[in-house]
């Protein structure tokens, strides 16, 4: 009997920005649409363009659909990646925004446990370093499982990137390089989770 194939591993790529021209964006694209990753893993890019401002008192059981549709796509990816650009040193309100949304229900987060590869992109030479720091303080805090890896800084992104893809091959290679970590961790969770069962 020929031996089966492993499944796809389901990834989610969320994009801190919601211009369209985001090389942010673009980046998640570019990785989804490689030939190097197609074999191993399916991505889905997101931008957060629906999600609406947190207010508690829209935080009911049934949430607004965009966000539900958000925690959807989180709770049901084996992994997920998330690249920000840097607004004024920080993250993007939009990208904390979402995140917010995801961490609840409080105790409940759809991220608590989830594998999350962060990634920035900036025209500065910084390359979005500022945020990226603020973006894994905020994974830490509602429970994400950030992949242990050097941090994927692109500095200069505006030089880096066509109107549609990522061209400079040497950050792509290294952008999917943090994928393939990200796979890693995923896989050695199913393991740990099959050795419990």
């Amino acid at each position: 009997m020929a031996e089966l194939a492993p499944p796809l591993v389901k990834l989610l790529a969320i994009s801190g920005s919601l211009r369209k021209a985001s090389v942010n964006t673009k980046i998640l694209e570019t990785v989804a649409d490689s030939d190097l990753l197609n074999a191993h893993a399916v991505i889905d890019v997101i931008v957060l363009t629906d999600v609406p401002l947190y207010n508690e008192d829209l935080d009911l059981e049934v949430p607004p659909p965009a966000v539900q549709a958000l925690r959807d796509s989180i709770r049901f990816a084996d992994g997920v990646i998330i690249s920000t650009p840097e607004y004024n040193h920080g993250l993007p309100g939009v990208l904390k925004n979402a995140l917010d949304w995801a961490s609840r229900p409080q105790g409940q987060s759809c991220l608590a446990g989830k594998p999350v590869l962060s990634l920035s992109a900036s025209p500065a030479f910084t390359g979005g370093v500022r945020a990226q720091a603020q973006l894994n303080e905020t994974l830490i805090a509602v429970g994400a499982q950030l992949v242990p890896r050097a941090q994927i800084v692109i500095g200069g992104a505006s030089e880096q990137v066509s109107a549609t893809r990522l061209m400079n091959e040497a950050t792509l290679n290294f952008v999917i390089d943090g994928v393939r970590d990200l796979l890693r961790v995923i896989e050695r969770n199913r393991h740990a989770q099959y050795q419990e069962a």
